[in-house]
């Protein structure tokens, strides 16, 4: 048994606003966000496009959900399908950010993305009342100020009030779900399949499930040992975190050895020219190596996903491989990236691509390589040209490829978080 006595006892809320873009454009309109049918897609242009956001009435009555597609919604005139408005949304959530200003300091406040945030209320008892009191004052100010619904979980540190959030809030009457460590045998160990816990992805499950465990209480009663041995530190954090055991202060990723720096995109068509392809991976690779710079990170193992056209017999494979020297420079990205499309591409059409960085080191300082001279002028060329993209904007420099038909950084300069403005 684990002796909670030793570990943080916080008192940490999870809101997430519900369908937040579907319930920003239904209130932009004078629509009940609870009651309409609103769909946001990627492009009302497009049958293909992603469903960004749907209605709670939308998911309920038509099954539709964040994934589906247009052409899957039916052709119905009570449904009203809409395109983002990411200036809107963004704007929105900025603000919903300043009223938990008006309960928490802003060291207090981490935003998770932005339609979720967390919020230390410790020792904020006797100026607002208790957990769930604070959660409901939140809720009304939400609902009262932009007319927008929202979820709350709350519990003694970030990972069990997420938990507490997608488990049980969201199903719950009024919205609202607050677990404590003595919740854990009773409502989290039966959860299955394991994918429904947070933290765990579907290529994980399947390894867990080939190891006997269907359950989060059997990962917790699994041998640390043996799960150390094969997932290494995510072994252990796999095993702390079925016992709802995180040790992450507001403001840290929740999972520390998950951090990595990627870009997936869905492409606008089937890519069939090897040439092209690999124009937009060259785009994607100078994005993904951006990230990494900013934050001052480079990484040593590099993965690749293609993804095909549904029509392709084969999905699409994804592959990794690391390097001798952690890297954040875009062309040795690209290069191994190249070597991975070499070994696993066959022609087959392409609609998806995936790329990123893991395995990371802080990157101040560099180890000269005599077989590489000029490898420190690559990597500092890659932070010039960054500065002159943060000041003058993502298309104040671009790659030649980027100005051929195949590229699609141009158009995405112009949109803001993927989408149009």
């Amino acid at each position: 048994m684990i002796d909670y006595s030793q570990f943080p006892d916080r008192t940490i809320l999870c809101i997430d606003m519900k369908s937040f873009y579907a319930s920003v454009a239904a209130v932009d309109r004078g629509l009940d966000p609870l009651t309409c049918y609103i769909a946001v897609v990627g492009g009302t242009d497009r049958q293909g496009s992603v469903v960004l956001a749907a209605s709670p009435a939308l998911k309920r009555d038509y099954k539709i959900k964040t994934g589906s597609r247009l052409f899957e919604i039916p052709k119905d005139p009570k449904i009203l399908v809409v395109n983002p408005q990411m200036n809107l949304f963004i704007k929105v959530s900025t603000e919903i950010t300043k009223l938990f200003y008006r309960y928490v300091p802003p060291s207090a406040v981490h935003s998770y993305s932005v339609d979720e945030s967390f919020l230390d209320v410790k020792g904020l008892e006797k100026i607002w009342g208790d957990a769930r009191s604070i959660a409901k004052k939140i809720q009304s100010d939400i609902y009262n100020d932009f007319g927008l619904p929202c979820t709350i979980g709350i519990g003694p540190n970030m990972l069990m009030s997420k938990l507490a959030l997608d488990l049980e809030s969201k199903k719950a009457p009024d919205g609202i779900a607050d677990w404590t460590y003595d919740d854990i045998p009773r409502k989290l160990w039966p959860v299955k399949p394991l994918s429904e816990m947070w933290g765990i992805g579907k290529r994980t499950e399947r390894t867990l499930n080939n190891m006997g465990i269907f359950t989060v209480g059997q990962l917790a009663n699994h041998d640390l040992k043996l799960l150390e041995k094969k997932f290494g530190i995510m072994g252990n954090q796999l095993y702390y975190h079925a016992w709802g055991v995180d040790l992450s202060k507001v403001g840290a990723p929740i999972i520390q050895g998950q951090i990595s720096f990627g870009k997936s995109q869905i492409l606008m068509r089937d890519y069939t020219d090897e040439k092209e392809i690999k124009a937009v991976v060259l785009e994607m690779c100078e994005e993904v190596a951006k990230r990494a710079r900013t934050a001052k990170k480079a990484g040593r193992t590099i993965s690749f996903a293609l993804g095909y056209s549904k029509d392709e017999l084969d999905g699409g494979f994804h592959r990794s491989r690391t390097v001798e020297k952690p890297t954040n420079v875009t062309m040795d990205i690209y290069n191994v990236c190249l070597q991975l499309m070499k070994e696993n591409y066959r022609g087959q059409v392409v609609r998806s691509i995936s790329i990123s960085i893991t395995k990371l080191v802080d990157d101040y300082e560099m180890q000269l390589d005599l077989f590489d001279q000029d490898g420190w002028k690559k990597r500092e060329l890659g932070y010039v040209v960054d500065k002159i993209r943060n000041k003058y904007g993502s298309a104040a420099l671009l790659r030649a490829v980027s100005y051929t038909p195949a590229g699609t950084a141009l158009h995405r300069a112009r949109l803001v978080g993927g989408h149009k403005g």
